[in-house]
């Protein structure tokens, strides 16, 4: 009754169904990773609101002497919650230009938070608009807090993609926080991460907007896992249902011939005058 997949036809129609489950079910699986990863960086968000915030040192590794930043903080570290206490230094201040906070592109300020080792943590303390109609034009800042400053802030790592540090009309800026771009500009040796400031003692100017927390959709990455398994199983049962309609018709006993209507005689011949030529 099944012989027929034996067939070559069938047999690379099998294959070809076998290799898009295959595909589909790899894809599905590597979406699973990334509902896993992301739901791992919420649940690190989470604990990071409800703990105790560390010391700095505590959780990222101090930068040694040179143009380097020290090293990147690691993955179980991103979005927790430390605090650090020094001097702010305006003179060496970073505008990000290029950011967007609820739909408008501004900038993100970036001052460096000079400890007592004479190391600095890049802080961004939080986003203003431009200052005129354009997107690009420069931004009134607020002034950072002089005098000692204890911060509390999230762990961020390097961002990718190097992008120069440029001086525009005065003003410092940079389109990437690439610090080992942003660490040789700096006359001090930096940490690897940066914080986006949560809280300050004294307590920050009002007219900086803070960086929201950008929470993951894991659960986006979940529908699509469903999906991608869905359609693997789907595939395959497609191909189950066409085996089964060919086996079905080939299976099917033949309808009986219709017998041949007579032939009339033709008029005139001798079968039906009884005479010879």
């Amino acid at each position: 009754m099944y012989r027929f997949l034996f067939t070559p036809a069938w047999l690379g129609r099998l294959a070809v169904a076998l290799v898009l489950a295959t595909v589909m079910g790899l894809l599905g699986g590597w979406q699973l990773s990334r509902y896993e990863e992301r739901s791992a960086i919420n649940a690190r968000i989470d604990a990071a609101t409800a703990e105790t915030a560390a010391p700095l040192t505590e959780v990222l590794t101090a930068p040694s002497a040179g143009a380097s930043p020290g090293p990147a903080p690691p993955e179980e570290a991103l979005w927790s919650m430390v605090t650090a206490t020094g001097r702010y230094d305006p003179d060496h201040e970073i505008l990000v230009r290029g950011r967007t906070v609820s739909g408008q592109v501004g900038y993100e300020v970036l001052t460096p938070l000079v400890l007592p080792d004479g190391a600095a943590v890049l802080i961004n303390r939080g986003w203003v608009p431009p200052g005129g109609d354009a997107a690009g034009a420069h931004p009134e800042v607020p002034p950072a807090s002089t005098g000692q400053v204890t911060v509390a802030g999230r762990v961020r790592p390097s961002e990718s993609g190097s992008r120069p540090v440029e001086t525009i009309e005065g003003v410092t800026q940079t389109r990437r926080i690439h610090l080992d771009t942003l660490a040789a500009a700096l006359p001090y040796p930096i940490y690897g991460g940066y914080l986006q400031l949560d809280t300050q003692d004294p307590p920050a100017d009002d007219a900086l907007t803070p960086i929201p927390v950008r929470r993951e959709n894991a659960l986006l990455n979940a529908a699509y896992t469903v999906q991608w398994w869905l359609f693997a199983v789907l595939v395959l049962v497609g191909f189950g249902v066409l085996a089964r309609k060919e086996a079905t018709r080939g299976s099917a006993p033949a309808a009986p011939k219709a017998p041949a209507p007579p032939v009339p005689p033709v008029a005139g011949s001798n079968a039906e005058t009884g005479r010879g030529g």
